[in-house]
């Protein structure tokens, strides 16, 4: 059977791929991507401060969706972002191609299939599903993650059953 590079299901057809799509606003991240990759182009810096202020603009308490440039744009003017360079490149197409490439790669030879996965040094991939932790705990909650996945390949998946999440956990 025939599997789709965005959905690992056995069913799903090949052919469709959200970056080929008309209206990328449809689409769930597509337009995140091609934002971050546009924040790319101004550096590691610009990025890492594009990035974190658009994670805080989607899993903060508005949850804003990641369908609209204007946000984008907004978030690239708070994160000191050339604003003018950077609308520019939103309409960049190129940027599709890099992230198909980094999509495709990601999926056949990572197994990595949502967001956030993290990839170690060492080959090992590793999803992880959390609420944000008390800030008391945060470094050493993401440490123990590390050290869990990075380090005993024997681990496959550990998982709560859903729902409910643990109590106090939301």
């Amino acid at each position: 059977m025939e599997q789709n590079a965005l959905d690992n299901s056995p069913s799903a057809s090949n052919t469709e791929k959200v970056w080929e799509m008309g209206d990328l606003k449809s689409t769930r991240s597509v337009l995140a991507a091609v934002a971050g990759e546009a924040a790319r182009k101004q550096g590691p810096d610009a990025f890492n401060a594009f990035f974190i202020n658009l994670l805080k603009e989607r899993h903060g308490p508005n949850r804003v969706a990641l369908n609209d440039n204007n946000k984008f744009i907004e978030i690239a003017d708070r994160s000191s972002l050339d604003v003018v360079a950077f609308r520019h490149d939103l309409e960049d197409t190129a940027l599709l191609k890099i992230i198909s490439e980094d999509h495709m790669e990601a999926t056949l030879k990572y197994g990595i299939f949502g967001t956030p996965t993290f990839l170690f040094s060492n080959g090992h991939s590793a999803y992880l599903k959390m609420f944000v932790p008390p800030d008391s705990e945060a470094i050493e909650t993401f440490e123990h993650f590390i050290d869990l996945f990075e380090n005993r390949k024997y681990i496959g998946e550990i998982k709560r059953p859903q729902p409910p999440w643990p109590k106090g956990a939301v």
